[in-house]
């Protein structure tokens, strides 16, 4: 489907006779067709994006939905507690939200615009905002007396030093993006403090980079993980770290 075709349907609710002058500057100037709409689908969500966090990648959502099955076949119907960490626009856990009418859903995110988003998000999408709870946190800075049975997290991955497109570099917060000169410096910090943070039989999934996913399973590993496996997203590259925790 065509740019304008998408902004008349999702922007505009179909109305053919809006003037598309300015999201089409836009567009070619190269920001991103989701800015310009204001919103993503995810997992049957409308996600705002209107501070403008890192757009949710359909690797992404593959291996939400992936997290999604686990978690039937893990708790069915019973309560657990969930950390969204580096939460973003909240798409992670609120997919998580809406499908577990028993689970209690956090979200730790440092961008205080963010915080509002993921709160917007909630009301947008209707869902029950008293399980939760959403703190503007760098990494587990304000999670430092809790404990979760599921960590999920989508961190800043990339080497400083790659190339991205500059639909990316120009429009997207470099903060979601780059994490040090492997692309690591974030994995570390979250691998170190994980084991303090988990409930008995605890586990964390971890989106990575391609490229350092291997050392990241390691870094898991070296910090009390039992074991760490990794997964491929919808294009069958490695993409995921899951590791599980005593």
């Amino acid at each position: 489907m065509q740019d304008q075709e998408l902004l008349i349907r999702d922007k505009y609710n179909g109305d053919s006779t809006i003037d598309l002058t300015d999201d089409l500057t836009r567009l070619a100037l190269g920001e991103p067709l989701a800015y310009v709409i204001g919103w993503i689908p995810f997992l049957g969500l409308r996600i705002d994006l209107s501070s403008h966090p890192l757009i949710p990648r359909p690797e992404t959502e593959w291996w939400t939905e992936e997290l999604l099955a686990h978690l039937v076949e893990r708790f069915g119907k019973r309560p657990f507690t969930l950390l969204d960490l580096c939460a973003g626009s909240g798409a992670i856990g609120l997919s998580v939200l809406k499908a577990f009418p028993h689970a209690q859903v956090h979200f730790g995110e440092k961008i205080p615009e963010h915080i509002a988003l993921i709160q917007k998000n909630i009301v947008l999408n209707d869902l029950d905002g008293s399980r939760t709870t959403i703190k503007e946190s760098d990494l587990f800075e304000s999670f430092s007396t809790d404990h979760f049975d599921v960590i999920v997290t989508n961190p800043p991955y990339i080497p400083e030093a790659r190339s991205l497109d500059t639909s990316v570099t120009s429009f997207e917060p470099a903060e979601a993006l780059y994490a040090g000169s492997d692309g690591l410096d974030l994995i570390r910090r979250i691998a170190i403090d994980t084991p303090q943070r988990m409930n008995p039989s605890g586990e964390m999934w971890v989106e990575c980079d391609i490229d350092n996913i291997e050392e990241a399973k390691k870094l898991l590993l070296a910090h009390d993980a039992l074991r760490a496996d990794i997964r491929t997203d919808l294009y069958g590259r490695p993409r995921i770290v899951v590791g599980y925790y005593a």
